[in-house]
């Protein structure tokens, strides 16, 4: 039995246990890529924008001797507490090694500190909200993440089962061919059927004000389009358009389009190369020399992640959602895209209008990724 305790992060020293934990559990783990310290810090930080309407405390685990054992954060967000009409806490940020006991301490602590703000379900892992990580991966180990989605190891999911949480909702990756992958021909006729509606298509601008501009078009579609989403609330603005320059430089414009109808947006295909490739070799650090090793690396990609496919829901009629699709799949084989294959994540597993329409455009399930609750006393 491990001598342990439970402590929360304060002091600097502390903070810096909880950032340098990851590299502890997965130092054997050939498919983790280290997330950019600097991204938990700011998720963390006193003047993030999460602390105008949630509060949060990360806690970590330590051996007797100091080592460092696991952490954990526990959350309140009160946007999802007016969303749901239900007090519901999270849980986030989790990692550990493999000690049962820890991982039981850990998940325990953060429904006390739940618990004694009034909650009565814990919910997670989600990292203060389903904008950031989410999710446990439970099954699908064999292969690397795609750019911003979890991975964890096979143990997570068993731990926390042997707890007592229980499953609230799984989600799917997809994968698909893109290298010589043919769409069947209702894209086409899909996408023809939609010019001749009078919608029209274009990539996404990337510079100064048009970059601004296609940016509020996005939020605004996004929150829109995606209001009802389970466990999901709006993001600012704000914090909507710091995540997205912070993409800038990363965007392909081929594999970002915009629908229009009229010149007012009513649609986007959202797609990303899968920067994880170059993230994987720079340890979490885009100093000068990982930002070098980043920009060497990034000429590996070969593969993308489509983050959405969005249709505000009266042009869904008008074949907007598989026209996107059929342009996506035009803009990421173009002569010259280094794209061999895709994965579409995540989809709630009760989605099934998009699971459809997915699976009729050649995705699989390659992955399957799990949230899970527990009632509070």
């Amino acid at each position: 039995m491990t001598k342990f305790k439970i402590k929360p992060t304060i002091s600097a020293e502390e903070r810096e246990t909880f950032l340098n934990l990851p590299a502890l559990v997965y130092q054997k783990d050939p498919n983790w890529v280290p997330p950019l310290r600097s991204s938990i810090k700011k998720q963390l930080a006193p003047d993030n924008p999460f602390t105008q309407y949630g509060e949060s405390q990360p806690f970590i685990a330590v051996s007797s001797t100091g080592e460092p054992l696991g952490r954990i954060v526990a959350a309140v967000n009160k946007r999802l507490i007016e969303k749901e009409n239900q007090s519901v806490g999270l849980f986030g940020y989790f990692e550990c090694v493999q000690d049962f006991e820890v991982a039981q301490a850990l998940l325990n602590t953060a429904c006390d500190w739940l618990i004694e703000r009034g909650m009565k379900v814990a919910r997670g892992p989600i990292d203060l909200s389903t904008h950031n990580n989410c999710l446990f991966l439970v099954d699908g180990f064999h292969t690397p993440p795609a750019f911003m989605m979890p991975y964890n190891p096979p143990y997570y999911p068993q731990f926390i089962e042997q707890v007592g949480w229980e499953k609230a909702k799984d989600a799917y990756a997809y994968d698909f061919p893109v290298h010589n992958h043919q769409l069947t021909a209702k894209f086409k006729k899909g996408y023809n059927i939609a010019l001749k509606s009078g919608i029209t298509f274009r990539s996404i601008r990337l510079k100064g004000k048009g970059f601004e501009e296609d940016c509020d078009i996005i939020y605004h579609l996004f929150t829109t389009a995606f209001v009802n989403n389970w466990s999901s609330t709006p993001r600012s603005e704000a914090e909507f358009v710091a995540e997205a320059k912070d993409l800038q430089q990363l965007i392909d414009p081929d594999i970002l389009i915009i629908a229009e109808d009229k010149n007012k947006a009513i649609g986007f295909f959202m797609a990303l190369p899968d920067y994880n490739i170059p993230l994987k070799q720079v340890n979490g650090k885009l100093d000068l020399w990982g930002t070098l090793k980043f920009l060497w690396y990034r000429r590996q990609i070969y593969h993308s992640r489509v983050l959405a496919i969005c249709s505000l829901p009266e042009y869904r009629r008008k074949m907007v959602p598989i026209a996107l699709i059929y342009l996506g799949m035009a803009g990421g084989t173009k002569k010259g895209k280094p794209y061999q294959t895709a994965e579409l994540s995540w989809v709630w597993e009760d989605n099934l209008p998009s699971r459809k329409l997915i699976e009729a455009s050649g995705g699989t399930i390659s992955k399957t990724y799990r949230i899970y609750e527990k009632e509070l006393s």
